[in-house]
């Protein structure tokens, strides 16, 4: 192998080492930014049974949107009554939380929502994207916008696409 060939294969090797090196950098600062706890306290409530729970996540003042069934609740009686509602129409409600990207005071959740609405033929797990924005302590959800298709969840449990919850 000739002088100029071990030195362009050096320098190949040195690139693609630096490179690797920045990449390997760059990723540990970025994941180093640790997801807050609300996020893992937000799916407990989620998955629990005590609609209180996901409530108390929530600053006092905090509002909760659910984009698929176009519906808002305020304050955390509202949104424990969400969720309370929830537990009533949907069995074994759950959350699976895939990633959480957070970005100043907001985190981006991408998740599994899943259950067996009840009197459906089967049960549903659809993804979702939720977004909270926290409190400037990060330690209460001021915001929590959650987006999945409806659609999709009827058609998976074996329901007709203009079901309805009935009102009791």
């Amino acid at each position: 192998m000739s002088s100029r060939s071990l030195r362009a294969m050096t320098v190949l090797t040195a690139t693609a080492v630096l490179g690797a090196t920045a990449t390997t950098a760059y990723a540990a600062q970025h994941t180093d930014r640790r997801t807050p706890g609300i996020v893992g306290a937000w799916a407990r409530a989620w998955n629990g049974t005590d609609p209180r729970a996901l409530g108390a996540v929530f600053t006092a003042d905090g509002v909760y949107t659910d984009e698929a069934v176009a519906v808002t609740f305020r304050g955390r009686k509202e949104i424990s009554g969400w969720k309370a509602r929830a537990d009533s129409l949907i069995d074994n409600v759950h959350v699976t939380v895939r990633t959480a990207r957070l970005d100043g005071d907001r985190v981006t959740v991408q998740a599994v929502y899943s259950g067996h609405l009840k009197g459906a033929p089967k049960p549903f797990a659809v993804p979702m994207t939720t977004v909270l924005d926290l409190d400037r302590n990060h330690c209460r959800i001021a915001s929590d916008k959650d987006h999945y298709s409806l659609a999709t969840v009827l058609a998976q449990s074996g329901l007709p696409a203009d079901w309805t919850p009935s009102a009791a």
